[in-house]
């Protein structure tokens, strides 16, 4: 091979990895974002006060959009967008609420759209608990049917769920059904926590063992 053709084939080479290296960075950013987007949530939902829980979630809720608009194929980071967004209409109130919830819902049932699964069962998870727990028509879109819908779809992708079985077993207790929510409150403290959302499901894993015994008296 002459020499004088190398510096020509090596920028020829540069130029056709150069948008392979591009497409593998902006692969990376959103799983370097989420990965903060998450570890955020977490600390908000189970370690701070709840008097600041409204502004950080609302700060996160603004980034996840931000996030999400610019990864339109990331269905991850739309499914973490509506959950940021229910964690929000939850610690909410009033409009605040509702607003919050209606745009969870849009954006996670946008999601499933592209992708089924919905980040292994997580957006319907949290569909069922807005849709058990948002007001019904005309205010709202609260449904028990369609809530427990969700959760069944959730645990046919997840069976073993902590999230999964406890959001169920709270809207059992709720429709007066104790057996079976104590028997989804059991394997939601018997469940595996998911990684990299260990702390959340320690907290959601006490939240049931409390529940089994309340159940259980």
């Amino acid at each position: 091979m002459s020499t004088r053709r190398l510096p020509t084939l090596v920028l020829g080479m540069g130029l056709v990895f150069a948008p392979l290296l591009q497409a593998q960075a902006q692969a990376q950013a959103p799983q370097d974002e989420l990965f903060s987007l998450r570890s955020r949530w977490e600390h908000t939902t189970t370690a701070m006060p709840e008097a600041r829980r409204v502004d950080a979630l609302a700060s996160l809720a603004a980034e996840a959009k931000t996030l999400a608009e610019s990864h339109p194929e990331s269905t991850e980071a739309s499914v973490w967008r509506g959950i940021i967004l229910a964690s929000l209409a939850r610690e909410s109130g009033g409009l605040d609420a509702l607003g919050a919830a209606k745009e969870a819902r849009r954006v996670l049932e946008s999601a499933l759209e592209r992708d089924p699964r919905g980040l292994q069962g997580s957006a319907y998870v949290t569909l069922g608990a807005l849709y058990d727990r948002a007001p019904g028509w005309p205010v709202a879109f609260g449904d028990e049917e369609t809530a427990e819908r969700m959760f069944r779809r959730a645990e046919a992708i997840r069976p073993d769920g902590i999230d999964v079985h406890l959001y169920y077993a709270a809207f059992l207790e709720d429709e007066g059904r104790d057996a079976e929510a104590l028997a989804h409150a059991r394997r939601a403290a018997e469940g595996v926590a998911r990684q990299g959302r260990e702390a959340s499901d320690a907290a959601l894993r006490d939240e049931a063992r409390a529940m089994v015994a309340r159940l259980e008296e």
